[in-house]
Formats: structure tokens, sequence, C-alpha cells
């Protein structure tokens, strides 16, 4: 793809953003999140009554700056590791007044298969009083294995592949400004180091298989800064309500800064959520849609650090298509979601899902499209901070798949 395809792409992509930013007010949004929450029930209501926990007075929410929402559970790592133990923590707090400043949030996702995969992630966003700043997080240190099916869309064999064991760092930290009501700009720094890369199988020429040789040696680091635009006019990040939300990455890793090759890419995410039911404000009746488009503009980018399926900033997309099956210089995605409540007291719900991805290299960009669709059950965990605990089931072609997580996919 040449730099003039791609610019029409990105103003392609914006376009969404322009049409939600129609509301030019110049004074700090108001949230505008669920206004009463005495009538809505979660597992802490019922969990308090089956074991007869009183309380002097109904849980005020408004009183509350600090939620947490724990849940342990077993699940299925990537790469063929078998069974886990896995607990997902997601934390809220308001660092200001909840009607200028967005919640901030945290999760931590610890994981541990008894056999030497473990992985110690965690995301943050932190917002300060008034949203003058919004500071986010990712720090990850994983013995992590994945499978690889090559560049693009030529291997249509699901057992075609690869399983790649490496130890993963990461280190991403960046400092947004607000320049404006919605609207914020700043620089992040950004690492990966991958270190004792090596194939499952010896006999195995990771290099010759993927047709591809930078960074497939026995390490592979990328050390770079970013420039960083953001748009965002959601109050909960773990459960967003109606709003829109865009994130424009551009990240550069030179040399001089610890890179083994120089390099560029671009990060584009747009997302749309659009309630179907204004008049009840604690019912959820909502279109979610999220699209991202991520791209390498140098041929020297590390095989790992390409664009592939399931590896955005939070590893939710891609539901129903097993991680990494798609990689390229270049990944377009998109996803719709309809969210609605079951009950009247918001304890459950569902989402029906469907997405689709395309990426570049053997084959052209947009010649080839991957979907995939599903569904999912919703239990709220927690009315304060919103947080629904979700089980979500996910197909494509050759691939099903169960997903367990606290919080929405986007």
């Amino acid at each position: 793809m040449n730099i003039r395809s791609k610019c029409i792409l990105w103003v392609c992509c914006l376009w969404p953003c322009v049409s939600l930013a129609q509301n030019p007010s110049n004074v700090m949004p108001q949230n505008k999140g669920i206004k009463d929450t005495a009538r809505q029930t979660d597992l802490i209501d019922i969990a308090k009554e089956l074991f007869h926990i009183r309380q002097n007075k109904p849980r005020s929410q408004e009183e509350k700056k600090i939620y947490f929402s724990a849940l342990p559970f077993g699940g299925t790592l990537p790469g063929g590791s078998g069974r886990a133990l896995i607990t997902s923590t997601t934390a809220g707090i308001y660092l200001g007044a909840r009607r200028t400043t967005y919640m901030s949030t945290a999760t931590f996702a610890p994981y541990w298969n008894f056999k030497g995969r473990f992985g110690l992630p965690l995301r943050t966003s932190v917002w300060l009083p008034d949203n003058t700043w919004n500071i986010q997080g990712d720090t990850r240190f994983m013995v992590y294995p994945q499978y690889t099916w090559g560049l693009g869309n030529h291997n249509n064999d699901e057992n075609n592949r690869v399983l790649i064991n490496y130890k993963y760092i990461r280190f991403y930290q960046s400092a947004l400004k607000r320049i404006r009501p919605y609207l914020f700009a700043g620089l992040g720094y950004h690492l990966d180091y991958r270190f004792n890369i090596q194939s499952d199988d010896p006999e195995v020429d990771v290099k010759q298989f993927t047709q591809y040789a930078y960074g497939l040696g026995s390490k592979s680091l990328s050390s770079g800064v970013s420039l960083n635009l953001l748009y965002d006019t959601r109050n909960n990040a773990i459960n967003p309500l109606p709003g829109a939300y865009m994130n424009l990455v551009y990240r550069i890793n030179p040399t001089f800064l610890g890179s083994d090759h120089s390099w560029q890419s671009v990060y584009l995410d747009v997302r749309k959520y659009m309630p179907l039911n204004k008049a009840r404000v604690n019912q959820q009746n909502m279109l979610a849609f999220w699209s991202y488009f991520w791209t390498a503009l140098n041929n020297t980018a590390p095989y790992l650090d390409l664009p592939s399926t399931g590896w955005d900033p939070y590893n939710r997309s891609a539901r129903g298509i097993d991680q990494n099956r798609y990689r390229g210089k270049s990944l377009l995605y998109l996803e719709s979601e309809y969210r609605r409540d079951i009950t009247n007291n918001g304890l459950l719900g569902f989402v029906v899902f469907a997405n689709a991805n395309t990426v570049s290299g053997a084959g052209k960009f947009f010649a080839s499209w991957h979907p995939a669709a599903g569904a999912g059950l919703r239990i709220k965990f927690n009315k304060g901070s919103n947080t629904n605990i979700g089980i979500d089931y996910g197909f494509s072609k050759g691939y099903s798949s169960i997903m367990l997580n606290l919080g929405e996919a986007f």
C-alpha cells in the first residue's frame, strides 16, 4: 500500500470522529452516567443478601470513589499451553469531582499454567482532576508462547503453523494534556523487548517459514517515542456509555534509543456508542462500533511487532479468531456489537457481535476478509463502576472459543 492510499484510509477512518464532534462546548463535559443505581442489582447485593450482611444504610454510589472487582477463573492460554489459572482484577477510582472527571481505571490480569507459563500484565488509565491530564500505562512481563501462520492471507491450513516461545517485557507510558474539551495531545515512550525467541520445533526455521528477516533471531528490541492524539467523550472505559472515542498513535523507533532497526508505525482506533432508548437511563440498549487501522511504515519492523489479530492494546479484538492468526504490515479491523439488558434491575444482559479483519502480506490488502461472530452473557458484578462479567462465545471458520472477562470488550 503506497503513502497516498494510506492517507486516504486514515481520512476515511477519521471521518466518523469528525461527525461525532458536533458539540463545540467550551467547558468540561458533565458526566452523564447512570444517575440512580439504587434500583440496580449486582452480585455484591446478592452476596450480602445471601450471607445476611446488614447495612445501616443503602449503598450510596455518590459517596464512594474507589470500586474493585476481582474474578478468578480457569482458561486456556494462547499457543497451546493448556489450562491456566487466571485472575482478572479491575479498579476504578475518581481522582476529582465526578461531574468533571472521568473514572481512572487499572486492570491487572495475571495468569499461570503451573508449567512455567505465566504473565503479569498491568494496564492503567489515570484521569487527573477536571480531566486536565490523562496518564496511560501498559506494563507486562510474560513467558509467552504463540502460534504463527506467517504473513498475509496465503495460509489457509489451520494446522500449518509454528509455535514460537519467548520471554517478553513491555513498558509503555504516555502523558496527554487536555487542549480543549474532550481532546488531548501528548507524548509517550514504548519498549518491546523479546528474548529467548525460539521455535518449539528445533527443526523448523522460523525465518524460512515466515519468509521474514527481521526480529526472529534470539532477541528483538524496539524502543521509541510516540505522538498521541486522543478524543474521548466516554466517562467510564470499563463499560462505556453513549459517547465516542478516537486514539491516534504515531510511534518512532530510532536505533539511538536502542532499537535493533529504525522503524515507525501508526495506530488509529475509532469507537462509537449509540443508545437506542435514551429515555430509560438505567436500561442498556445500545449499538457499539469499533474500527482500528494499524500499519508499520517500514520494511524493517520486527516480525513480532507487526500488526496481528488480537494484539490491540487490550488484547480484546478478533473474538472468535485465534490470536495472531492473521499478521501483516497493515491491518484493518471492524467490529459491531448490540448490547441489551435482560432484567430491569440490570443484573443480567446479553451481547451479539460480529467482526472482520484484513491484512497485507501475501496477497493484496482488502482482497481477503476474515469474519467472525458470536454472542455473550453479561452479569453485573459492581453497579458502582458498572463492571460486568462477560462470558462470550465466538466462532469463525475452523475455530471457536469461550472468553471470560471483567468489563466490555471495547
